[in-house]
């Protein structure tokens, strides 16, 4: 399984970008998916996720009501909607697919099975 990010750039405080992660696979309606990232020196967070079903999401507190996941499963795509981009919110992002049933998504990085090779988000002020 290849996982592949894009849609990363530099945009302005307030302003909204769209990430996007294609996966090679055949069963992506299968996986739970979720965006994590990470700004430079620190560790890695869990930013939003989203049940294989799609019919549950869940955010950060820190992203909550700014940023929206959402998935298209005919296009083995899954989004991250960014709005009022903050210059906190500046990091490398990635999409992580997680093999495991289940009516929740994994808070640890370890319960993920294929990572992106991540984009980077800059948010200046």
């Amino acid at each position: 399984v290849q996982l592949q990010a894009s849609g990363g750039g530099l945009v302005q405080a307030g302003g909204s970008l769209r990430l996007s992660c294609v996966a090679s696979v055949g069963t992506f309606s299968r996986y739970a998916m979720a965006w994590w990232r990470q700004a430079p020196g620190k560790e890695r967070k869990f930013v939003a996720g989203i049940t294989w079903s799609g019919r549950n999401t869940y955010y950060a507190d820190f992203v909550k009501g700014r940023f929206a996941i959402s998935r298209d499963d005919a296009k083995n795509t899954v989004h991250l909607q960014m709005n009022s981009l903050e210059p906190e919110d500046t990091a490398v992002y990635y999409c992580a697919a997680d093999a495991s049933y289940g009516d929740s998504v994994d808070y640890d990085e370890r319960g993920y099975d294929y990572w992106g090779q991540g984009t980077l988000v800059t948010v200046s002020s």
